[in-house]
Formats: structure tokens, C-alpha cells, sequence
């Protein structure tokens, strides 16, 4: 082949490519921006709904109605689409700083951390041993309800190699209970304001919101229903809690393939011991390495606001491009057929994070 077809046959194959994608991309855009548009509406901003859960929730709809007779011509974009979910958690990390950390103090780092893994380890033991659950779906509700909402579980999907059907019941439990608690969560306080039983300040309730609720979104309205001070305090502790996203990733990471390991070298019937499989060594995954190499630079102060804002708003299209994607590919038979038992482990964990996340809250700034 001449020099000169070279770049003729690679504009060709671009070309192609770009036939195959632009269907799907364009149906995917088209979801996205409607999410995007709805999220914006008081009546659903209100509630908490983002437009990452907005996203899915249509996707799902025209999933099961339209797209099975679009598929063939849109599969390819629809795929890319839900490949661009790794870079919107790396772009994630434009949302805050390391310096959030020094707001919110040693107290409040402690109790995200605690609340964090206690509700993730307690949803495996649930989701495992008592509610008979697929690893997949345990650890996608998990992370869910124990970081970050809808983007912990697109983020822990990778790791966990998790199917569409299990992003999809997994973000559902966080959408049904992280609704509910913008609405419980002011509804307690101002309950227990008017009986006197606990001394709360605003930025003590915006701490224990921060640290308990699922969604960022969520936490924007419990803390807002309350005032401004609860509202800041509540966000700060939020984000504090999505940064420990990357951490957690490379943990999991880490214990999945040691898990792989010790099934590997399982002794067999005849008593031999079989070999690790190539694939048991730790993955780390790049997207959580890139999520703190972003959340690091941003913390120096030296990107342009302008740079900042449209990185943000370039994250929230990618991360609603990848949430109308997973909608699309989710066969509601398949989320009908994981049945009640992903619901009820997410209600035994929002139970946890409303009581064992207060304790935390109102004893370990005392300890420390």
C-alpha cells in the first residue's frame, strides 16, 4: 500500500466507524439531554433527582418499548456510550479538593469512613448469606448506598464486572431510598427539634446528611429543606465521601482478585491443587488512580474556573450518556427476575444508615 492510500484508508475506516456509532450516540444525546433539561425542573429537583437517575429511568423505558426494533442499527454507539463512563469518574474529581477535607475535620473524616465501610461490608454479609444474592448485585448495591449513589455504582461496575441488569436494580435501590430520605431526613430533625430529645445545630444535621444519604443531588435537598449553614456542611461531607471513591476501588480491586486466588488453588476432587488462572492478579483500575490525579491538580488552584466548570458539566454529560446506555441495554424481564431481594437489602442498609449512621454521627466527634 502507498504512503499516500494510507491516510485515504484510515479516513475511510474513521468514516465507517462514525456511521456505526452516530445512530446511537445521537439516541443516547437525545436522553441525556432531556435528563439533563428534567433534572433541572423544581418539581424533580426538589425530590433529588438527578439527571444520572432521570437518565436510567428513561433509558429503561425506551429500552423496553422502542429500542429492541433500533438495536441492530444502534448497538455500536449505544456501547460507546457506556464506554465514556471511565473518564466521567475521572473528570469526577473536578468537584472537589483535598482541601474539603480540612473543613470538615478529623471527626468527620472518621465518621465517613465508618459509614462507608461498615455499610459495605455489612451489604455483603446481607446480600450473601442471608438474602442469597449474586456477588455482582451485593456489591453493586453496596457501594451505592455506601459512597456515592448512581456514580459509585457505574464506577464499581468494571471492578466488579457487573451486567447491565445489576447497574440497573442497583441504581433503582438508590433512587427509591435516597428519594425517601429528603423528605425523612428534614422531617427528623425538625420532629426532633419541636420535642427537644437531641441538642442538633444545623452543621451537625448537614454532617450526619452528608454522611448517610446516597446521592449528591439528595444531599443538596435534605440539607437545603433545612437552611444554608446544614446545606454547605452537608455537601462537605459529601464530597469528602465520593473522594474516598478512588480508595475504595483499588481495595476492592485488591480483594476480588485475592479472592480469585483462593478459589484457584482449591484442591480438586482428586486432590490436586489447581493453578491460579492468569486473570486473578490485582486489576488496578486507571480511572480511580485518574479520579485522584484530577480531585489532586484541581486542589492546587491552578486550573481556570471557566476550565473547572465546563470539566464539570463535560463529567455530568458523559456520566448521563453512560446511565442512558446502561437504560437502553436493560431487559426489565432480567430486573424483574432478581425480584424483591435487591430491595430489601437496600432497605436493611438505609435503615443502617439512618440509625447506626446518627450514632456514629453523635458519639465519634465525642471520642476523638
Amino acid at each position: 500500500m502507498s504512503t499516500s492510500a494510507f491516510p485515504l484508508s484510515v479516513w475511510a475506516r474513521a468514516g465507517q466507524h462514525l456511521q456505526q456509532w452516530l445512530p446511537g450516540l445521537l439516541l443516547c444525546g437525545a436522553i441525556a439531554a432531556a435528563s439533563l433539561w428534567a433534572a433541572t425542573l423544581p418539581a424533580l429537583a426538589e425530590r433529588g433527582l438527578s439527571a444520572l437517575t432521570l437518565a436510567i429511568v428513561l433509558g429503561l423505558v425506551l429500552g423496553n418499548t422502542v429500542y429492541p426494533r433500533l438495536a441492530a442499527s444502534c448497538a455500536s454507539g449505544v456501547g460507546l456510550s457506556k464506554a465514556r463512563l471511565r473518564a466521567g469518574i475521572v473528570l469526577y474529581g473536578l468537584r472537589l479538593t483535598f482541601q474539603d477535607m480540612g473543613q470538615l475535620g478529623w471527626a468527620g473524616i472518621a465518621t465517613d469512613a465508618l459509614v462507608l465501610s461498615s455499610t459495605f461490608v455489612l451489604a455483603q454479609w446481607l446480600g450473601r448469606r442471608v438474602f442469597g444474592l449474586d456477588p455482582r448485585t451485593s456489591l453493586l448495591v453496596g457501594a451505592g448506598s455506601a459512597i456515592c449513589g448512581a456514580a459509585a455504582v457505574l464506577a464499581t461496575e468494571p471492578v466488579a464486572k457487573g451486567r447491565a441488569s445489576d447497574v440497573a436494580v442497583a441504581v433503582a435501590t438508590v433512587v427509591v431510598f435516597g428519594t425517601v430520605a429528603t423528605f425523612l431526613y428534614p422531617a427528623l430533625f425538625h420532629w426532633n427539634a419541636a420535642h427537644g430529645w437531641f441538642e442538633v445545630s444545623a452543621q451537625q444535621y448537614g454532617l450526619y446528611v452528608g454522611s448517610t444519604v446516597h446521592e449528591v443531588a439528595q444531599v443538596v435537598a435534605a440539607g437545603e429543606a433545612v437552611g444554608r449553614d446544614a446545606a454547605d456542611m452537608a455537601v462537605i461531607a459529601k464530597m469528602v465521601r465520593v473522594m474516598m471513591l478512588a480508595p475504595f476501588l483499588l481495595v476492592l480491586s485488591w480483594w476480588l482478585a485475592r479472592s480469585e486466588r483462593r478459589a484457584d488453588h482449591q484442591p480438586m476432587d482428586s486432590g490436586s491443587v489447581k493453578a491460579a488462572a492468569p486473570h486473578s492478579r490485582i486489576t488496578i483500575p486507571w480511572f480511580a488512580l485518574g479520579f485522584v490525579l484530577v480531585a489532586g491538580i484541581h486542589s492546587l488552584g491552578v486550573l481556570p474556573a471557566a476550565l473547572v466548570q465546563a470539566g464539570v458539566q463535560l463529567d455530568t454529560l458523559l456520566l448521563t450518556l453512560a446511565m442512558a446506555a446502561l437504560g437502553l441495554t436493560t431487559h426489565i424481564a432480567a430486573v424483574r427476575a432478581a425480584g424483591t431481594r435487591p430491595l430489601l437489602l437496600a432497605l436493611v442498609l438505609f435503615g443502617w444508615l439512618l440509625g447506626a449512621g446518627w450514632l456514629l454521627n453523635l458519639w465519634l466527634p465525642q471520642w476523638l
